[in-house]
């Protein structure tokens, strides 16, 4: 089998991630939606056959994947490792660009997707309320649900079964912005599909193709930010 982290494997994917267009479209797909070709080219700021080298490119290189529907081909990136490197790869330049001052404004930095969890403040509240209370506990690789966070998750509407058929149950990615981590893995996306589908969160609308952030930004609800509170003690206002 071959090292994925020799010079040459190595080198190929950073190469994938380092094009400014691709970069620009593996960001948008962070969100956790798919899209077109047709999209994903208005951010990347590229002509569509243009942008239908890169999509290539990044699928042969195992970096998204691609479902076609009638006459539409939707991208999505390709795993959680995926998602998890991206978000690294801000963090880090983050930290050896201190200088640049963080410019997508106060609500991405409060609340975002990451491809499918919670990220921002809110996603590192969430780890930190969960964590600290020892209703997740450490195991190897990530964290475990203890009996009691059992309760308390199932009763947000969290579905702890189909967390468990995930890859990984709970485990940390490092957060762009916070440089904290919050909480990925089955666990982190089923916290986010609860939270979104009973209204205590919400997408919020984008401004522009420009805007890579546009898919990712989310905000708690009055409603959300009450049974936060109530069930898990957590301040998400």
């Amino acid at each position: 089998m071959m090292d994925p982290t020799a010079p040459g494997p190595l080198a190929a994917t950073a190469a994938l991630m380092a094009d400014p267009a691709r970069a620009r479209m593996l960001a948008a797909l962070m969100g956790g939606e798919a899209m077109t070709a047709g999209e994903l080219a208005r951010i990347a700021g590229v002509v569509p056959a243009t942008a239908s080298g890169h999509l290539a490119r990044l699928a042969e290189g195992g970096l998204i994947l691609v479902h076609a529907q009638g006459r539409h081909r939707y991208h999505r990136l390709a795993s959680e490792e995926v998602a998890a490197a991206i978000e690294t790869l801000g963090g880090l330049s983050a930290r050896i660009a201190p200088q640049r001052p963080w410019k997508h404004g106060e609500t991405a930095r409060q609340a975002r997707l990451c491809w499918n969890h919670l990220a921002g403040r809110l996603g590192v509240a969430v780890h930190q309320r969960l964590t600290g209370t020892g209703w997740l506990t450490p195991v190897s690789g990530g964290w475990t649900a203890s009996a009691e966070g059992r309760t308390r998750l199932a009763a947000t509407g969290v579905d702890l079964d189909q967390a468990m058929t995930a890859k990984r149950f709970a485990c940390d990615c490092m957060d762009w912005s916070e440089r904290r981590p919050h909480l990925a893995g089955g666990l982190g996306r089923e916290i986010a599909n609860a939270w979104l589908a009973r209204g205590w969160l919400r997408r919020l609308p984008g401004n522009g193709d420009s805007d890579v952030l546009a898919r990712r930004r989310i905000a708690v609800t009055p409603e959300g930010a009450r049974s936060l509170r109530e069930s898990l003690g957590l301040d998400a206002a």
